[in-house]
């Protein structure tokens, strides 16, 4: 490996869209996380905590509830007053249904994963049962004054916690009446008498009910008596969300200060035969609101404001201490958001709403190694391209040339011609698009731009021939009988003669397309492809799966390049292998090679990110 000259990039103003829900699947062992654009992410728990899954936002969609029900699907609600089922294969929204209440502030599907209850808007609790393919209304319990804000189902099924403005009822789901209600202290810390905001409920197999509300209380009650067992002051602001461990002796809340509290049932007696709650560990790893919080069995788990994805293991339930068993912090999607036209040194930037077209700097001076060269042209901004309609962009690409630019939202494809001219761009859209390029999930142009690959959400590929100004069908892969998988990563060699596709079930497919046919198989591994390209010269396969590779033995040293060029031959001989490590860089978006001697890297630090946030609630500090 030689070395380089690096453009590094840092006008991609990429902010995440902060994080409204999370949801944990027991049985898969994944997460799915709901975003304030309305858009779905799903990750692979065991898998490091991989994002395998997305589904992309809609203007009209506004996620206030996410759970997981019977036969791992999903289901998200929100307060357009529609309860949305997502298709997990196809990745696209199956259907909706209208919740018949108004906006639906929660959600929660009952422990055999048959029924949903919603909490809506008028004060009611609504019953959908979970059929085959569909969901269909049962039944509405008793009328609540006020929005019902949390919900959460007894272990049994028998019974449902509702928390609402200054109160908890507790509801029959038999009778459909209400059999207790709990009034909440209204006693804010340092404030005057106001309303309380019940916004996270848990209903215990004992029948413990834990209240979090927005005079910053963690409360406990006895729903047979209605009573006040055991409260703890927390924060001067709200508590906004609570999660159970599976087995009931561990919990989590999330607080608007960005604080993470840790719960644990200890035993108050030798014996064993009486335990308390007690708040065991506080974590900040939130600058903002933490929205929401999942217990796994090993793990805490918190989104919020701030965009943050967190998952602090347990280390007392952790069996192996290895990497697996770090805090992980996810801010970035783990997928493609930039393109790249190399002989045009040009990058296309992906925003939920718009595309950004930028051309490179250029420099004329030379300089030895890590000299930052001063730049003849400064980067320029030539284009931006705002998508039509409420649905968010989910895919693009720019072709290498330069002059073809294709990118899709989940039911619309639009394709592109670019035209350069005395410094200044024109864009003309193709606008005979066949229908079956609709709800592309992958988008890639050949090398030389004159053919077009489009995966669709049917586990299709498409080949496409352009030419100026329009574009003709050329073949279409179909899936093998009985998968309908979508394909989340494209591959073309350079050449032209090969594509290949990776599915969500760590299999990857190779096709011919010198004669348009499949080629071969590569065997599925265990863990999901995360990255993978066609080498130049050979057309040798590189694949990328989400365990990483073993690295060199814990026991290497592995020099950098400056400590190396200062060693002697003898030991830069002895330490000669393939991982070469560079740690200038700020987090790496994308990075890919213009030329043979030139890299592009875009950079995006967390603190530019923070920088663009809402301000967090002010705490007061130690002496001030």
């Amino acid at each position: 490996m030689g070395e380089f000259k690096v453009h590094r990039v840092r006008f991609f103003n990429y902010v995440p869209v902060g994080i409204r829900c999370v949801a944990y699947n027991h049985q898969s062992n994944r997460l799915a996380v709901s975003r304030l654009d309305g858009s779905v992410e799903i990750y692979n728990l065991a898998a490091n905590s991989f994002q395998e899954k997305f589904f992309p936002g809609h203007e009209g969609r506004s996620t206030e509830a996410l759970c997981w029900a019977k036969g791992q699907r999903l289901f998200s609600a929100g307060l357009n007053g529609d309860i949305i089922e997502y298709d997990l294969e196809k990745l696209g929204v199956k259907y909706s249904v209208d919740g018949f209440g108004g906006p639906i502030w929660s959600m929660a599907a009952d422990p055999s994963g048959s029924y949903l209850a919603i909490g809506c808007e008028d004060g009611s609790v609504k019953l959908f049962q979970v059929a085959p393919d569909k969901i269909q209304l049962e039944r509405t319990l008793e009328r609540q004054k006020g929005r019902i804000l949390s919900l959460s189902w007894h272990p049994s099924g028998t019974h449902i916690a509702a928390g609402s403005i200054d109160y908890v009822a507790v509801l029959d789901v038999r009778s459909g009446n209400t059999t207790q209600k709990m009034l909440m202290d209204k006693r804010h810390p340092g404030s005057q008498r106001r309303r309380c905001v019940v916004w996270g409920v848990a209903f215990l197999s004992d029948g413990t009910i834990v209240s979090t509300d927005s005079a910053g209380m963690v409360q406990f009650w006895d729903s047979e008596t209605g009573t006040l067992v055991q409260t703890h002051p927390l924060a001067s602001s709200d508590v906004l969300s609570i999660a159970v461990a599976e087995k009931e002796d561990s919990m989590v809340v999330g607080t608007a200060e960005g604080t993470i509290f840790h719960f644990q049932l200890i035993p108050s007696r030798s014996d064993g035969k009486q335990s308390q709650w007690v708040r065991t560990k506080p974590f900040q790893y939130h600058t903002h609101d933490v929205r929401s919080v999942a217990h796994s069995p090993t793990a805490l788990i918190s989104g919020g404001v701030d965009a943050h994805l967190v998952i602090r293991p347990l280390m007392e339930k952790v069996e192996v201490k290895n990497y697996d068993a770090a805090l992980r912090k996810i801010t970035f999607p783990h997928r493609r958001l930039i393109s790249c036209a190399k002989k045009m040194q040009l990058l296309l930037f992906q925003f939920p709403q718009r595309l950004e077209l930028w051309r490179l700097g250029t420099t004329d001076a030379a300089g030895k190694n890590e000299d930052i060269l001063p730049l003849s042209r400064n980067a320029e901004h030539l284009l931006q391209l705002k998508k039509k309609g409420p649905e968010n962009i989910c895919c693009s690409c720019i072709s290498p040339c330069g002059s073809w630019i294709a990118y899709s939202t989940a039911s619309r494809f639009y394709l592109y011609r670019m035209n350069y001219e005395n410094n200044t761009v024109s864009i003309k859209r193709v606008s005979k698009v066949p229908k079956f390029l609709n709800s592309a999930l992958q988008i890639l142009f050949s090398a030389d731009s004159t053919k077009l690959f489009v995966a669709s959400n049917q586990g299709c590929l498409h080949v496409v021939q352009l030419s100026e100004g329009a574009l003709k069908h050329l073949h279409t892969f179909h899936p093998q009988s009985g998968t309908l998988e979508a394909m989340s990563l494209l591959a073309v060699s350079p050449d032209g003669n090969w594509l290949a596709a990776a599915g969500m079930s760590s299999g990857v497919s190779i096709y011919d397309l010198k004669h348009l046919k499949p080629h071969c198989a590569v065997p599925a591994y265990n863990f999901p492809v995360t990255a993978l390209a066609i080498a130049p010269d050979t057309n040798n396969l590189v694949i990328a799966h989400a365990d990483q590779q073993p690295l060199p033995d814990d026991k290497t040293p592995l020099f950098n390049q400056h400590s190396l060029r200062e060693a002697s031959e003898n030991i830069r001989r002895r330490h000669a292998h393939a991982f070469k490590i560079s740690k200038k860089f700020q987090p790496l978006l994308f990075m890919d090679l213009l030329d043979e001697g030139t890299l592009v890297a875009v950079e995006r630090p967390l603190e530019d990110i923070i920088a663009q946030l809402p301000p967090p609630i002010k705490r007061k500090k130690f002496g001030t």
